[in-house]
């Protein structure tokens, strides 16, 4: 179960080869589900050409861990790959990579967005946003994960 925090751009498809390389895991999952979430150009109806995220080092990373740790203790995984951006975002870097290991679908899709969705309400990020006028503004809710309906 790897958590890592990256201040640099990373391609999240390379980061999954390299991870199951180095864990040893061919063969024995059937299964792997893998979220992308990447910073879009727009947020509240406003154009948004960066982004800065803020963390608390350390604490950001153990409390990752202790989201990953809750999902192994309720669905079936045998490797969990996390990596989170911190510091300067542009629009189209990849943001969050979670990616899930596992015997059969069910599990890796259920821990997958178990994960997800406790790392945006429970890991203590903070996002200020560089709008296209230049002005700067800090984000004060995630989104539920669903496009709104206007």
């Amino acid at each position: 179960m790897t958590v890592k925090l990256s201040d640099a751009v990373f391609d999240p498809w390379q980061e999954i080869a390299d991870h199951q390389q180095a864990a040893g895991i061919a063969g024995k999952y059937g299964a792997t589900a893998v979220f992308v979430g990447t910073m879009r150009d727009f947020n509240q109806g406003d154009s948004v050409c960066g982004m800065y995220l803020e963390h608390y080092p350390g604490m950001t990373e153990r409390q990752l861990q202790q989201i990953v740790e809750q999902a192994a203790s309720q669905w079936q995984m045998l490797d969990t790959l996390l990596v989170h951006r911190v510091g300067q975002v542009e629009p189209n870097d990849t943001l969050v990579l979670v990616a899930v290991w596992s015997e059969h679908r069910g599990d890796a899709f259920d821990a997958s967005r178990f994960i997800m969705e406790n790392l945006k309400s429970r890991a203590p990020f903070w996002k200020r946003e560089t709008l296209a006028n230049g002005k700067q503004r800090w984000v004060e809710t995630n989104s539920s994960g669903y496009k709104r309906q206007s």
